[in-house]
């Protein structure tokens, strides 16, 4: 032991530590700046999340002879089983009404115009009045000042019939995201974006109050697919604060070893081919293409990429991170784009609420 111990101490004064040795020749270069530890504030070292998207957005079904291993992946109808979860929810909704005279109700931000953010708004609005939850949405233009949206979430911080809020995210960059959700009362934050609550996600024996939705809409579209995750090497593509960083916490709970690929990843298809699991959230069309999964993977693709198409209702179609046609030759199973995660999202953001009412109210 005693060896093992001197051995250890002759490494870190060597050369087992890259840094230690950057330590070192900042000293020697007279360098002082009272800096007791050199490790810089985490805050410094976040960089813009900027991918190098695919030449090309279109795609192919993988050719027969370049694949010994091709098969149909099972595609995850992840409409039909949000519809059942929002079933079960509508019911719970009619007797709480009937039990206590109360509904859940849920407070929406929206600042700007994004097309995506509006598609998404409109469709969780619609999804409150199909179970009898509540909903109000207050907008503001895009250059609004941080103290409106923050005047606005005070109000509903108060409001006792509001008991969930959600601030669509993303927001114009000159707005604070941080301190604007950090300003929704915990017992509020349906949207599980709260420190406290991605903290108490990302700790052993802690429970958060909610679950990021997407995050808990995937795991439960695993669950229900049979899908085991226990033991199984995952990759979280993306590492947003929405859905890549709680996606990767949360499979981690679930015991399964995960690799995170992000837009300064050496090899991310070398990485990505290894994974049993792949969640796609990087938010660029295409990005994952057939090369980057080995047979049999499992594939959830959160991607949403807006891309123009005057044929469609509102003037673009939504397309995935994955390359579904060449994906579904090597996938066991696979959500499509739109109608896999999406509706999923919808439904845990309801299901959050609801619980959030029951909290609030005391209704069991």
């Amino acid at each position: 032991m005693m060896m093992a111990r001197r051995t250890m101490r002759r490494m870190v004064g060597a050369t087992a530590w890259p840094w230690a040795r950057a330590t070192r020749s900042l000293s020697l270069s007279g360098i002082n700046d009272n800096r007791i530890i050199m490790s810089p504030p985490l805050v410094t070292l976040d960089l813009p999340e900027i991918w190098t998207p695919p030449d090309s957005h279109d795609c192919n079904p993988l050719p027969q002879r370049n694949c010994s291993n091709l098969q149909t992946g099972t595609v995850i109808d992840g409409k039909s089983i949000a519809e059942e979860i929002r079933s079960g929810i509508d019911k719970e909704v009619r007797r709480m009404k009937e039990s206590i005279g109360k509904v859940p109700g849920l407070a929406v931000i929206l600042v700007g115009e994004r097309r995506d953010s509006q598609t998404y708004v409109r469709n969780k609005i619609k999804a409150c009045e199909e179970v009898g939850i509540k909903s109000i949405v207050t907008e503001f233009a895009d250059g609004c000042t941080e103290d409106e949206v923050l005047n606005a979430l005070s109000n509903y911080n108060q409001d006792s019939s509001i008991n969930g809020i959600l601030v669509q995210l993303p927001l114009p960059q000159h707005l604070d995201e941080g301190k604007i959700l950090d300003a929704v009362s915990l017992e509020k934050d349906v949207d599980g974006f709260h420190p406290l609550n991605i903290g108490n996600l990302a700790m052993r024996g802690r429970e958060p109050l909610f679950i990021p939705c997407t995050p808990k809409g995937c795991i439960e579209l695993l669950i229900r697919s049979g899908v085991e995750i226990m033991g199984k090497n995952a990759v979280v593509i993306g590492r947003s604060n929405i859905v890549g960083l709680p996606t990767s916490l949360l499979l981690q709970r679930h015991h399964a070893t995960v690799s995170i690929v992000h837009a300064l990843t050496k090899n991310p298809e070398q990485i990505t081919s290894e994974a049993d699991i792949v969640i796609a959230a990087a938010g660029v069309a295409n990005l994952v293409r057939g090369s980057w999964l080995k047979p049999g993977a499992v594939v959830l693709d959160v991607g949403t990429c807006p891309v123009d198409d005057p044929s469609c209702e509102y003037g673009y179609r939504l397309m995935g991170d994955v390359c579904y046609e060449e994906a579904m030759s090597l996938a066991s199973v696979i959500t499509p784009v739109p109608g896999g995660v999406g509706p999923m999202t919808v439904a845990m953001l309801l299901s959050n609420t609801l619980d959030s009412a029951k909290q609030a109210y005391g209704f069991t």
